[in-house]
C-alpha cells in the first residue's frame, strides 16, 4: 500500500509515482557543493553557485546518434567520476510502478563519441547502469542477469548467467521494491575491481496471477511473485563478484531456514574489503548491523537493535536514501544511524565496531529527514518541527552531540520547507508552501539562509494572505484523551445557521500522513467542480500510527491493531465534530484509496451509525491477503496471532453495513489484489447488504491506465457523492 502513500497524502494526486525515475532525476551537484548540473533545451547545462552562472556543459546536437536526426531524449543523466564521460538513460519502460527499464547510452566529452551499451540485449531491458569508479566500465542488469562492459572495447561479460524471472540478480522481487524501496541490487567496490549485489531467490515464492482480459482475444495470466502475509520471503543471498574472473563470493549471513530475513540495506564499508549490510529478522522487530569480509565471506554482528513493535528502515523516512548510500564519517571509522530507541527518531554516530556511540540530535523532537552531513564543518543538515507535527523546517546541529538543534529556516516562514542541501552544506534549493501560500523555490546560502535569486520565498509570504483561504487546522480530541491533528474545508459563503454534509478524507496507516501544512492540501481532484462551493465541509485527520513527529509511541501504537485503533481514532474523533451545531449528521460521507480504503470500508461497518456513505478504492478488505513486509511488519505473524488479522481486517465486519457504499477496484492490480474485491463482495452479499461496485479493467492501483480513465473514475466518484450524500446547507 505505500505506493499509493504519497498521491494521498495531498489528496489531489492520484497517479501512482510513474514520474519518478532511477535513480532520482534532475539536478546533479558538483562535487565541490557550489553549483549543479541539469537538463535543458535537450542538453546539460552547469550553474554555478552563488551567482547562477550558466554554462552549457553538453549541447543538443551531441545528443543525436549517427545515423539519427533526433537527439535522445533524457530521462536521466550520470557523469562518470573523472567528469569525463556522461552516461544518458532514455528510452524507458515502466516496471510496476517506476520506469526502471530503458536505454543506456555513453557520451565521451572530450570526443564527442556517442555509444549505446548493452548491444545484442534486447531494447529497453538495461537497468541500473552505472560507472566504474574508475570510469572504464559500466554495469548493469538485463534479464535478470549482471553485466559489466568496457566503454572503450564494448566487451560485455556477463557476470552472473543463472538469471531468471524466479532468480533475480541485481535487482530484487516485488515486495522488496514495493516495501523496503529496493530497486537497484549492486554496487560497485571503491577499487573498481569488484561488485557487490543482491540475488533473490523467488522459486518457492508462490505467484498471484492476473488475468489480463482486455489486451488480446483470449486472456491469458501474468504472474507475480508475491508473498502474502504468512508464506515465508524470498530468502537473499547477497555476493561479490570478481570482475575479472566472474566469480562470485557468497556472503554467509545467518537467516532463519523456515521463518526467513531480510537484508534491505547493503553498502561496501568505506574500504573494497568488507560490506555493510542491515539484516532484519522476519518479524522487523531485530536489526543486526554486520560487516562482511569480501574474501572470506564471513560476517560479524557488530550493532544490534530490538523493539517491541518494528523497526523502520532509513529508506522509510528518508526517500533520498532508497537509490543506495551509508553516511561515514572519520575516514570510515565512525557513521551515522538513525534510531528510535529513546522515543524519538534520532541520529547516533556509531563506531566502526558497534562499541561506542554518541547521541547527536538532543531533544524530544523527530528527525525527519537527513539533508546533508558537512563533516568538514562538523554538522549534520536534518528536517524537524518539534511544535507543530503539520510542518517542516530545516536544522542543524554538531556531529558531535554538543549544543542544541540550530532552526535555520527563517522563523516566519510557518509551513512546509524542504531542502536539496548541497554536500558540502553551502547552498540549498529550497522549497516552500502552505495552506494559504503557493509553492515557491529559491536558492539560498546556509547557514545564513541567505536567498540568491530575489528572495522569492520571503516575498510570497509577505503577500499571501491566510485570510482568502478557507482551509483552517484545528486539532479535536476523542473522547479517550487522544488529541489529533486535523483540517477542514469550509462551504463558500458558510452560513453557521444552516447544517451541511461532512465528507471525511482518511487514510489512517503508518505508510502516510494526510495533514500537512502545504499548498493544495484540502484540494479533492477526484470531485468534478469545487466542494466549498457546492456545500461541503471536508475534513481529514491525522489518527495514532499515522507517520507524523509525534514520536515513537504515537507512531506504533497500532502495532497489531491495525483496523482498530487507527479507526476507532478516526470515528471517535467524528463523534466530536458531529457535536457542532451546523454539521448535518445524517449526510455524513468518507472516502479513501489503497489503505484509506481500508480504512472507509472499516469505518462503514465498524461505526455505521456515524458514517452514512462511503466510497473505497483499491482497499484491503482482508489483512490476509496482503504482502508479508508491510502486512507483518505492523500486525506480527499470522501464525502466531492470526486474530489480529481477522479483528483488523473490513471483511470481518462486512455484515453492519447500513449506509451507501461505492466500492471501486481495478483487475490489474499488482499492489492491493482484486481478490480483495471479490472477497468482500462476497461477505456483502452472504448478508444482502446492498452496494455499488465498479471494476476497472486491467487498471493497477492507482486506477490511470487507458483511455478515459481519470474522467470516468472522477464521474463516477462525484455523482455517487452528490447523488447519496447531497450537497448544501439546510
Amino acid at each position: 500500500m505505500k505506493s499509493i502513500r504519497i498521491l494521498l497524502a495531498v489528496s489531489a494526486i492520484f497517479i501512482v509515482g510513474i514520474s519518478l525515475a532511477q535513480p532520482p532525476q534532475g539536478r546533479k551537484w558538483t562535487k565541490d557543493g557550489n553549483g549543479y548540473y541539469q537538463t535543458e533545451g535537450g542538453g546539460i547545462v552547469q550553474y554555478s553557485l552563488p551567482s547562477l552562472e550558466k554554462k552549457v556543459i553538453v549541447e543538443k546536437a551531441k545528443f543525436i546518434p549517427a545515423g539519427q536526426t533526433a537527439a535522445l531524449a533524457i530521462r536521466n543523466f550520470f557523469f562518470s567520476e573523472d567528469g569525463k564521460q556522461v552516461l544518458i538513460y532514455t528510452n524507458t519502460q515502466r516496471v510496476w510502478r517506476y520506469d526502471t527499464r530503458g536505454d543506456y547510452w555513453v557520451l565521451d566529452m572530450a570526443s564527442g563519441s556517442l555509444k549505446k551499451l548493452g548491444k545484442g540485449k534486447p531494447e529497453s531491458s538495461l537497468m541500473f547502469a552505472k560507472f566504474s569508479p574508475d570510469g572504464k566500465k559500466v554495469a548493469y542488469v538485463s534479464e535478470y542477469n549482471l553485466y559489466v562492459e568496457d566503454v572503450a572495447s564494448g566487451k560485455i561479460d556477463a557476470l552472473t548467467t543463472d538469471g531468471k524471472r524466479k532468480l533475480i540478480n541485481g535487482t530484487f522481487d516485488w515486495v522488496y521494491e514495493e516495501e523496503f524501496s529496493c530497486r537497484d541490487g549492486f554496487r560497485w567496490s571503491p577499487d573498481s575491481k569488484q561488485i557487490a549485489y543482491w540475488q533473490m531467490d523467488a522459486k518457492t515464492t508462490k505467484d498471484y496471477l492476473m488475468l489480463d482480459n482486455t489486451d488480446s482475444i483470449y486472456p491469458f495470466v501474468k504472474p507475480v511473485e508475491y508473498p502474502i502475509a504468512g508464506e515465508a520471503p524470498s530468502p537473499f543471498k547477497i555476493g561479490v563478484v570478481n570482475i575479472a574472473t566472474a566469480k562470485t563470493k557468497w556472503m554467509s549471513i545467518p537467516t532463519d531456514p523456515v521463518l526467513q530475513s531480510y537484508v534491505p540495506r547493503m553498502e561496501w564499508a568505506a574500504n573494497s574489503s568488507e560490506l555493510i549490510i542491515q539484516h532484519l529478522n522476519r518479524k522487523q522487530n531485530q536489526s543486526d548491523l554486520m560487516l562482511c569480509n569480501v574474501a572470506t565471506g564471513t560476517s560479524a554482528n557488530i550493532y544490534t537493535e530490538q523493539d517491541a513493535a518494528w523497526i523502520d528502515i532509513l529508506p522509510a523516512w528518508d526517500e533520498s536514501y532508497s537509490y543506495g548510500g551509508w553516511d561515514w564519517l572519520n575516514n570510515g571509522k565512525e557513521f551515522l544511524w538513525g534510531s528510535e530507541k529513546d522515543g524519538w527518531r534520532h541520529l547516533y554516530r556509531i563506531s566502526r565496531d558497534g562499541k561506542k556511540e554518541t547521541l547527536v540530535t538532543v531533544g524530544n523532537y523527530d528527525v525527519m529527514d537527513i539533508s546533508a552531513v558537512d563533516e568538514k564543518s562538523g554538522y549534520v543538515y536534518f528536517s524537524a518541527s518539534p511544535e507543530n507535527a503539520t510542518q517542516k523546517y530545516l536544522y542543524r546541529t554538531k556531529l558531535d552531540g554538543t549544543g542544541k538543534a540550530e532552526r535555520l529556516s527563517p522563523m516566519n516562514q510557518n509551513g512546509t520547507h524542504n531542502y536539496d542541501v548541497s554536500p558540502t552544506g553551502t547552498f540549498a534549493s529550497h522549497s516552500f508552501s502552505n495552506y494559504y501560500t503557493r509553492g515557491v523555490s529559491e536558492w539560498v546560502a546556509l547557514p545564513s539562509h541567505d536567498a540568491l535569486d530575489g528572495h522569492k520565498v520571503f516575498h510570497a509570504v509577505e503577500q499571501a494572505d491566510s485570510t482568502k483561504s478557507n482551509v483552517k487546522f484545528f486539532k479535536v480530541r476523542s473522547s479517550e484523551g487522544v488529541e489529533m491533528d486535523a483540517w477542514m474545508v469550509k462551504p463558500t459563503n458558510f452560513d453557521a445557521s444552516k447544517k451541511y454534509p461532512v465528507v471525511f478524507f482518511v487514510y489512517t496507516e503508518p505508510a502516510g500522513a494526510n495533514v500537512k501544512d502545504q499548498y493544495g492540501v484540502g484540494n479533492n481532484r477526484l470531485y468534478q467542480g469545487n466542494m466549498a462551493n457546492d456545500g461541503y465541509i471536508y475534513i481529514s485527520i491525522d489518527n495514532r500510527g499515522t507517520p507524523v513527529p509525534k514520536g515513537s509511541a504515537w507512531r506504533k501504537s497500532v502495532y497489531k491493531k491495525i483496523g482498530l485503533v487507527n479507526i476507532r481514532d478516526q470515528a471517535l474523533a467524528a463523534k466530536e465534530i458531529l457535536k457542532w451545531p451546523f454539521v448535518d449528521t445524517s449526510r455524513i460521507a468518507v472516502w479513501g484509496w489503497s489503505g484509506g480504503g481500508s480504512a472507509t470500508l472499516n469505518l462503514m461497518f465498524q461505526f455505521p451509525e456515524i458514517y452514512k456513505t462511503g466510497i473505497s478504492i483499491a482497499a484491503v478488505g482482508n489483512e490476509l491477503t496482503y504482502d508479508n513486509i508491510y502486512q507483518e511488519r505492523y500486525m506480527g505473524l499470522p501464525q502466531e496471532s492470526r486474530q489480529d488479522f481477522v479483528n483488523g481486517s473490513p471483511i470481518t465486519y462486512a455484515k453492519n453495513l447500513q449506509g451507501h457504499l461505492l466500492y471501486i477496484h481495478g483487475t490489474g492490480d499488482d499492489n492491493v489484489h482484486y481478490m480483495n474485491a471479490e472477497m468482500l463482495l462476497n461477505e456483502l452479499i452472504k448478508y444482502n447488504r446492498q452496494f455499488q461496485f465498479m471494476s476497472y479493467p486491467n487498471r493497477s492501483h492507482g486506477i490511470f491506465e487507458g483511455a478515459g480513465t481519470t474522467l470516468h473514475l472522477s464521474t463516477l466518484y462525484t455523482n455517487y457523492l452528490r447523488q447519496y450524500c447531497p450537497p448544501g446547507g439546510r
